[in-house]
């Protein structure tokens, strides 16, 4: 029985979304990606390209703040807010230091005068009231009525026009309601606050305190928030992506040419192949995977340039993309120092046991902040062809055997040193098989905890690549879920041009 026209766009574009989500080719079909697209936040909407206004962009950069910090708290369990202070010796710390020792030497002046004048003061104990305010959950109507009453600054005014403000009582006041309200790491800020005489120098220090439990509120409520965002973050991440989408309708610019890019690539290894293979129609329109082309899209973040600007949907993750890319470039230097070590020693180590391991405990500090842009990789690949000779030296003369000579070191040596450079044949080869490593972690199902196995030349890195192939496998799925539906809409219009458009773009307004 035929759907109607709105049953069949909702059914159609979810299937398309959650292949994309999958790692299975059978589920796609030429009919899913004619189908309409609905306009729900699951299903994107496309608009024609229109003028924004400045208002509309910073709303649009301000769902994308919100989008980035859910995000960050859902999938980081470590992200916390920080109370860091300006360095001492910066321009802005400087200026900082300055302008507050004038704001409180200030204040001092004006309370020693006969008769104080209490005006900043009393602008202080505002701002405490309404700080401490703040700290308050909905309900706690006795203690929110008390600091209203204590720290009421009209009466305060009042009493300073008579010169009998009790300035040490309202201050004591304030250090026990902080007491009442702050977290039990802040105990000791407290006791030191209560030691202290000097009135000024009191406010001063309870101000300081004051942004402490700022930041521990803001990271208890990021605490009771994060089980909440894991459970709604897809939904919330797509949403929130759509309303970008429908203020900035390029948001999908570099997305779509990052997809773009992995189609064409996709195309030319099947051009290749048919071409190698006799009896091939050259005439018939190559069929490509549009789940493989996602794939091999996302394999190609393992080695971006990140000096250029991710696409939209992954700068959430852009930089653990960028930790993972770095942390492979590492172990892809591992690897090879060891192929190369074994293929030039042979059978005198191949069956030492945890060779493997020492060669790896050797390159591993050698290689710590390679990353950094002060980094000298070739420095650090002559050190540990140095470390690793006189590691292999002393393993030979443990068991008896010859040493290496001059020009076998030499020769180890100069293969470990040249890994770095552009087409090397060990550096390719190991690159290769992380590669398909990492494309075969992407093939499993999601469900499936078994690891894929690891190519030759890998073993030494084994433990690692298989965390790394997690998180690689578990930032990706999570990608396809939240914007499964954004690339389908993009796979639909780059594979098949010729396909009548869905029913969000054709009934898109003309203005």
């Amino acid at each position: 029985m035929p759907l109607n026209d709105d049953q069949s766009s909702d059914s159609d574009s979810s299937r398309l979304s959650e292949s994309t989500a999958s790692s299975s080719d059978s589920e796609y079909s030429r009919q899913s990606f004619n189908s309409d697209s609905s306009s729900k936040p699951s299903s994107p909407a496309s608009s024609p390209p229109k003028s924004i206004t400045f208002d509309e962009l910073m709303a649009a950069a301000r769902n994308l703040t919100d989008l980035t910090l859910a995000h960050e708290i859902a999938v980081n369990a470590n992200f916390c807010i920080k109370d860091e202070d300006l360095p001492r010796n910066s321009l802005a710390g400087t200026v900082k230091q300055i302008v507050h020792k004038a704001f409180w030497d200030h204040l001092e002046s004006e309370l020693n005068e006969d008769p104080p004048e209490y005006e900043h003061a009393i602008k202080l104990f505002e701002e405490i009231k309404e700080i401490l305010l703040s700290f308050l959950t909905p309900g706690a109507n006795r203690i929110q009525n008390q600091i209203c009453e204590v720290l009421d600054t009209d009466l305060i005014r009042q009493q300073a026009e008579h010169n009998a403000v009790d300035i040490h009582g309202l201050a004591n006041y304030i250090i026990n309601t902080m007491g009442k309200l702050c977290a039990p790491i802040r105990d000791n800020d407290i006791k030191q606050l209560k030691a202290t005489d000097n009135i000024v120098e009191l406010l001063r220090q309870i101000f300081r305190v004051l942004d402490l439990m700022k930041v521990d509120m803001a990271n208890y409520t990021i605490q009771n928030l994060r089980p909440y965002l894991q459970r709604h973050l897809v939904d919330y991440e797509r949403t929130k992506f759509q309303e970008i989408l429908e203020e900035t309708p390029s948001a999908l610019d570099l997305t779509t040419e990052w997809i773009k890019e992995s189609i064409e690539d996709e195309l030319s290894s099947v051009s290749d192949e048919s071409s190698s293979s006799p009896g091939a129609d050259s005439s018939s329109k190559p069929i490509i995977s549009p789940t493989l082309v996602l794939n091999n899209g996302y394999l190609k973040l393992l080695q971006w340039d990140y000096r250029k600007t991710i696409p939209e949907t992954l700068i959430t993750d852009e930089v653990r993309l960028q930790e993972l890319r770095e942390k492979l470039n590492q172990l892809k230097i591992i690897a090879c120092v060891c192929l190369i070590t074994n293929n030039t020693v042979g059978a005198a180590i191949v069956d030492v046991p945890d060779f493997a391991e020492q060669l790896k405990r050797i390159s591993l500090p050698l290689l710590e902040g390679m990353n950094k842009k002060t980094f000298d990789l070739k420095e650090a690949l002559n050190a540990i062809g140095v470390q690793v000779c006189s590691k292999v030296n002393r393993s030979l003369t443990e068991r008896g055997l010859p040493t290496l000579n001059e020009e076998m070191q030499s020769n180890l040596m100069g293969q470990i040193a040249h890994i770095v450079e552009e087409n090397n044949p060990v550096s390719s080869l190991i690159d290769k098989r992380i590669q398909f490593f990492m494309r075969n972690f992407l093939a499993l199902p999601s469900f499936q905890k078994c690891m894929p196995t690891m190519p030759g030349g890998l073993s030494v890195i084994q433990t690692e690549m298989e965390f790394l192939g997690s998180q690689y496998a578990s930032i990706v799925n999570f990608n396809k879920q939240v914007y499964g539906p954004f690339y389908a809409n993009i796979l639909r219009k780059l594979l098949f041009p010729e396909a009548p458009m869905g029913k969000a773009e054709t009934e898109t307004p003309t203005n």
